[in-house]
């Protein structure tokens, strides 16, 4: 029985056997059922199993662009109780390295984009036993993937897994240092299909595009993971494309999406968004970071249950939900926790905030993490009892401001690292954000601190205008002087031709501190 917790490929196949699961537009737009994926999976495994020698706890690490042979190991390795490391491709040789030192993969899998950083990550990684080719080979010693036709399909070993056995080790961005890998357990990731499923109200009708990459867990675990735990569909892409996904959100092909602020607003930039017409979305949700509310309002315009969902790498990452009833009615809120998890603000002293007070989000749930891999600090750091009750059980430090309502609905108003303080006043960046989107002109925007002579620290607004258009600092200083209080207006404007983005295509806020924010000062 053990081995079923993580084989959710062959209980699927029993359940909806002739049921689509993928639809592959790498490959002409290839169907896939749920019995051939799990046998492609059982191939996978059986390779890993015999040829390799892969036992449950081992790692194996991939850097490849989203096909469906990266979701074939996702599932073999549950099959197994092996450990999927999926790395960020957008990170440099040495980066990587540090990270396969970190986890120590046995066999390493990539794909043709990435032959030459193979081949530096080879010259360093001599723990790395096999490599193993999704296409073209970085050499002759490597072994294809496609080996593994050689083995068996209708069968795996039987691997004893535990729930809090680990599944996935993903790591977090790493603003500061080496990034920490989460450890997403069998728990965790069954548990946030099972909260997402109930709490969403999925249904095995439900189709979705995934074009966000697997190297995160927006990738793995928003639709992906819940949809195969429920029987639905996902249409695989490479990577965002806006003319694909413009093609799937309105041809009737998808009906439930996720994507990332930068990617909405890209899409409204875009010449097809005016004749866009997205009467087969049933779900459209952001997250990842703060959504401006003009991208809610084009998307409320033509009709479409457009929200903002809140999770992290750590918990889920799904965690709230607000009713479709309540979207115009309760604009930026989060929503409610999702059911089978619980959430509080608090103070520093882990008292709880009253209604509109902002403090620290925590969560507890089955779907939060084990802790961080080789990383027992961090893990103590960030999950341990509140400090008004060191007796009690351990929740998750999200690092995330919020606050609720009378109500009950939650509002997640900001990274606590972002937020500064000009003259003793707090300032949030996504609440001046908020507001810069709602200019005309605008494209995209970020707010940075930086230091001041009198107040200590000052906002500086990075603006992209929109293609073809001109602002003025004093344009955008008199926009925000009618909405905001004085001392949160961005002292300084500079203005670029694009915003550098993280492998999620968030804005990389820590780059443009250090290449506008370190060392600078406002008079």
């Amino acid at each position: 029985m053990g081995t079923l917790i993580g084989d959710w490929l062959a209980r699927r196949a029993q359940l909806s056997p002739n049921k689509i699961a993928l639809i592959d537009t790498i490959n002409a737009n290839q169907q896939i059922t749920f019995r051939e994926w799990n046998s492609n999976a059982n191939r996978t495994a059986n390779l890993f199993h015999e040829r390799l020698g892969i036992r449950k706890g081992d790692r194996v690490a991939v850097l490849a662009n989203n096909c469906v042979e990266y979701l074939d190991i996702w599932f073999a390795l549950g099959k197994l109780g092996a450990i999927l490391q999926n790395l960020n491709w957008r990170l440099t040789a040495d980066e990587l390295s540090k990270l396969i030192s970190d986890a120590e993969p046995r066999v390493l899998i990539y794909s043709e984009e990435y032959i030459e950083v193979i081949r530096k990550i080879r010259a360093e990684q001599y723990s790395i036993e096999v490599f193993i080719a999704l296409q073209s080979r970085a050499s002759e010693t490597d072994i294809f993937i496609s080996e593994r036709e050689e083995f068996r399909d209708d069968a795996t070993p039987e691997v004893d897994v535990d729930w809090d056995d680990p599944w996935v080790i993903c790591y977090t961005g790493g603003t500061t240092g080496l990034p920490k890998g989460a450890m997403l357990t069998y728990r965790s990731i069954t548990a946030n299909a099972v909260n997402t499923i109930i709490s969403w109200g999925l249904s095995p009708d439900d189709v979705t595009a995934l074009n966000a990459p697997l190297f995160h867990t927006g990738g793995l675990n928003v639709f992906t993971a819940p949809l195969v735990y429920l029987g639905g569909t996902s249409i695989l892409c490479k990577e965002f494309d806006l003319e694909q996904t413009f093609d799937l959100l309105t041809s009737g092909e998808v009906n439930i999406w996720f994507g990332v602020p930068t990617m909405f607003i890209m899409m409204q930039n875009h010449p097809r968004w005016e004749a866009a017409d997205f009467r087969y979305l049933k779900l459209c949700i952001s997250g990842g970071a703060p959504c401006p509310m003009p991208v809610f309002e084009k998307f409320w315009a033509k009709g479409v249950d457009f929200k903002t969902g809140y999770g992290l790498t750590e918990a889920g990452p799904n965690t709230f939900w607000l009713p479709t009833e309540d979207v115009h009615r309760k604009p930026g809120s989060v929503g409610h926790p999702l059911f089978h998890v619980d959430v509080k603000v608090i103070k520093g002293n882990g008292v709880e905030c009253l209604p509109d007070e902002i403090g620290e989000l925590v969560i507890r749930g089955p779907h939060v993490f084990k802790g961080y891999w080789n990383n027992p600090r961090a893990t103590q750091e960030s999950f341990h009892p509140l400090p008004s009750d060191p007796a009690g059980p351990n929740w998750l430090f999200t690092g995330d401001l919020a606050r609720y309502d009378e109500e009950g609905y939650y509002y997640i108003v900001g990274r606590s690292k972002d937020m500064f303080i000009s003259g003793g006043e707090n300032v949030y960046p996504s609440e001046i954000e908020n507001i810069l989107y709602g200019h005309p002109l605008v494209s995209e925007v970020a707010i940075i601190p930086v230091l001041h002579q009198t107040w200590g620290e000052v906002g500086k607004a990075i603006v992209v205008s929109k293609p073809g258009e001109q602002i003025s600092e004093t344009d955008l200083h008199d926009f925000l002087s009618q909405k905001l209080a004085r001392y949160k207006i961005p002292k300084s404007f500079v203005f670029v031709e694009q915003l550098p983005k993280t492998g999620a295509n968030k804005i990389d806020k820590q780059r443009l501190i250090q290449e506008y924010g370190i060392n600078s000062e406002e008079a």
